[in-house]
C-alpha cells in the first residue's frame, strides 16, 4: 500500500497534494500559479478548521467534496489508474470506479491532513512534458526537516488547467495505483477491482 511507502512527513506533504487535488479552479491562470494559490489557501483552511486538525472525516469529506470536481480531471486520474481496461468498461462501472477511488485517497490521507499545521509550499519549476500537452509544476513544501519535494502534473481542459497526478517522493500517486489495480482485475475483472475498493474503504471507515 502507498502510505506504507510513505514517511509521515511524506504523508503530510500527500495530503496537500491531495487537497491541492480538492482545491477550486481558477480559470485562464497559468498552471504555476493555479498550484501557488490553492497551496496558500488549503493550508490557510485546514488552520482555520479545528474538526480538520482533529481528523474529523465528515468535515475533510466536506472539503474535498465542495472543491474537488473543478480542479481535477478525476476521469483521467481514475482512468490512468485502472489502465488499459478502463476502455472496456461500462459507464456505470466508470462512475463506480470513480467514487470509490475518490473515498479510497480520502480516506488515505485524512490522518495526515491533521499535520498541515505551519508548512509553506514554493513553487520552484515549471516543465513541459515532452510530446503533450502536459506540464509538470514543481514544488517543495517546506517546514521543520528537510523540504518535502512535490510535483503537480496538469493538462490542459478547453480553458482551464486540470491536475491528473500528483509526484510525492519520487511516487505519482495515480500511477503508483495502476499495479495493484491490474492484479485486481486479472482476477475478477472490473467487477472484481469495483468490489475490492468497495471492501477496502467499508473496512477503513470502521
Amino acid at each position: 500500500m502507498l502510505d506504507r511507502l510513505l514517511t509521515p512527513r511524506a504523508l503530510s506533504a500527500s495530503a496537500l497534494a491531495l487537497a491541492v487535488l480538492a482545491a477550486p479552479a481558477w480559470a485562464s491562470t497559468t498552471p504555476d500559479a493555479l498550484v501557488r494559490q490553492i497551496s496558500v489557501d488549503v493550508i490557510n483552511a485546514v488552520k482555520a478548521d479545528k474538526a480538520i486538525q482533529a481528523g474529523d472525516l465528515g468535515r475533510i469529506s466536506a472539503l474535498v467534496d465542495t472543491k474537488v470536481m473543478p480542479s481535477v480531471n478525476f476521469e483521467v486520474a481514475t482512468r490512468s489508474a485502472v489502465g488499459p481496461q478502463w476502455r472496456t468498461a461500462t459507464p456505470e462501472q466508470r462512475s463506480k470506479l470513480q467514487v470509490e477511488f475518490k473515498t479510497l485517497l480520502l480516506r488515505l490521507y485524512a490522518g495526515a491532513l491533521t499535520q498541515l499545521k505551519d508548512q509553506t509550499v514554493e513553487v520552484t519549476k515549471m516543465l513541459p512534458v515532452q510530446g503533450s500537452s502536459q506540464v509538470v509544476v514543481q514544488t517543495e513544501v517546506r517546514g521543520s526537516g528537510e523540504p518535502i519535494k512535490l510535483d503537480y502534473r496538469l493538462d490542459k481542459n478547453s480553458d482551464d488547467w486540470k491536475i491528473i497526478d500528483v509526484n510525492v517522493g519520487g511516487i505519482w500517486l495515480v500511477q503508483n495505483y495502476r499495479s495493484q489495480f491490474a492484479g485486481e482485475i486479472t482476477k475478477g475483472g472490473i467487477d472484481g477491482l469495483i468490489n475490492t475498493l468497495v471492501e477496502r474503504n467499508k473496512a477503513a471507515a470502521k
